[in-house]
C-alpha cells in the first residue's frame, strides 16, 4: 500500500486554518459573554449527552439577541427554526442533543424559562425552545431515552468559557468521516476600520465518508480508509450542526449570510451534504439585545449595523473557523465504543498508525 505522505501525519493538533489569528482560546467563547457547558453520558450502550451555548448570562427571554440560521439539507429534527426564520432572534440558549431527546430538552428549556419568567404561557407569550439534534444512534441506544430534564440543567448551570470538545456532551455519541466525531470549536479574529471583532463556531459533527476526509486540502481520508477494515460503502447518513457567534454589530438579515459562509468550510473537509444529511448553520450576535418589553415604541429598536460592504471579513471568518472547529472536533475526539460493541477510531490514532507506517 502506498501512503501519501502528509504534512498532518505527525502531528497531534490539526493545522492552523486560513490567514486570520484565532482568539485567546481558538473557541466560540472568545465572543466575549458566550458560554458553553456540556453534561455527558457514557456508560455501556449510553453514549450520549446534551450541549449549551449561552449568547449571554442574563435572561434570554427579556434580553434576546438578533438571530439566524441557514439549511444546507434539511434532513433533521430540530425546535425552533420556524420562529427563529420569522423573528430573527433567539430567547433560550441553543441546546444540542441527540434525535430523540428533542422533546425532553425542548421541554427542559421551556420549564427552565418558566421557572425565570412565570407568565411565560400566560399573561406573557409562550417561549420557543431551540434545539438542533444528531443521529447518535451507531454508537448510542437512542431507544433508552436516555437524556433527562435535569442532564440539560446540568449542562447550561455549568456553561463557562473554557470549552470542552470531542467526545463530550452532545458529542459524545457522534461520528465524523466514520470516525470518532462530535464538539469542536474555533474562532478568529477580524479587523474592519479601526475595530476589532470575533468570529467563533462551535460544530456538532456527526458527518462524511472516511474517503472524502480532506485536511487542510489534503486528501487524507483515502489513505485512512487502506487502515480501516470491515466499513461498509453505505451512504452518507451523518449531520451537522453549525453555530457561529460574534461580537460584531449585525441584524438578522446579515447573520443570515454569515451563516450561510459556514457552508464553505464545511465543504472544504470533503462534505457534499448527503441525501440522508442534516446540515444547519445558526448564526447569532452579541453586539446587541432585542428587549421583550420596549422601553419606549422607537428607541429600544434601534440598531447599528455593520454596511454590509464591510462584511467580507467576518466571511472569511466563518469559513476559516467551521472549518477549523470540525477538524478540532475530529483531532479532540477519544475512541468510543458503545452500543451492540459498535466503536469509531479517534483520528489521531490513525494518523498515530499511518506515521509508523511512513517510518517503517
Amino acid at each position: 500500500m502506498g501512503v501519501i505522505r502528509s504534512k498532518t501525519m505527525s502531528k497531534k493538533y490539526p493545522p492552523h486554518i486560513g490567514r486570520l489569528p484565532a482568539g485567546a482560546g481558538d473557541s466560540i467563547a472568545d465572543v466575549p459573554g458566550v458560554t458553553v457547558g456540556h453534561c455527558t453520558l457514557n456508560y455501556g450502550a449510553i453514549q450520549t449527552g446534551v450541549t449549551v451555548v449561552r449568547p449571554h448570562g442574563r435572561d434570554l427571554f427579556r434580553e434576546k439577541v438578533p438571530a439566524a440560521a441557514v439549511t444546507f439539507n434539511g434532513f433533521g429534527k430540530s425546535i425552533g427554526l420556524m420562529q427563529v426564520e420569522e423573528l430573527g432572534v433567539l430567547e433560550t440558549p441553543i441546546a444540542l442533543t441527540n434525535t430523540f431527546a428533542v422533546g425532553a430538552v425542548a421541554t427542559a428549556q421551556t420549564r427552565a424559562a418558566v421557572q425565570d419568567n412565570p407568565g411565560i404561557g400566560r399573561d406573557l407569550p409562550s417561549i420557543n425552545p431551540l434545539v438542533f439534534e444528531c443521529n447518535d444512534g451507531f454508537l448510542n441506544d437512542m431507544q433508552a431515552f436516555a437524556v433527562e430534564e435535569r442532564h440539560y440543567l446540568h449542562a447550561l448551570q455549568n456553561a463557562s468559557d473554557q470549552v470542552a470538545q470531542g467526545a463530550v456532551g452532545a458529542g459524545r455519541g457522534m461520528s465524523c468521516f466514520e470516525l470518532k466525531g462530535g464538539i469542536g470549536s474555533a474562532s478568529r479574529k477580524v479587523a474592519i476600520g479601526n475595530a476589532g471583532y470575533i468570529v467563533g463556531t462551535l460544530v456538532l459533527a456527526n458527518f462524511g465518508k472516511m474517503s472524502d476526509l480532506v485536511i487542510d486540502g489534503e486528501p487524507t481520508g483515502t489513505t485512512l480508509k487502506c487502515l480501516q477494515k470491515g466499513l461498509e460503502d453505505v451512504p452518507e447518513k451523518g449531520s451537522i450542526i453549525m453555530l457561529i457567534a460574534t461580537d460584531a454589530p449585525l441584524d438578522a438579515r446579515q447573520l443570515r449570510r454569515l451563516a450561510g459562509r459556514a457552508g464553505v468550510g464545511l465543504a472544504r473537509t470533503g462534505s457534499v451534504y448527503g441525501h440522508g444529511s442534516g446540515d444547519i448553520a445558526l448564526a447569532f450576535s452579541t453586539a446587541q439585545t432585542v428587549l421583550h418589553l420596549p422601553d419606549a415604541e422607537l428607541s429600544a429598536m434601534s440598531f447599528s449595523c455593520l454596511h454590509d460592504s464591510l462584511l467580507d471579513p467576518l466571511f472569511y471568518a466563518v469559513a476559516d473557523s467551521t472549518e477549523q472547529a470540525i477538524l478540532n472536533a475530529l483531532f479532540a475526539a477519544e475512541a468510543v465504543k458503545g452500543r451492540d460493541g459498535h466503536q469509531r477510531r479517534s483520528l489521531s490514532d490513525l494518523l498515530a498508525s499511518l506515521a509508523t507506517m511512513e517510518h517503517a
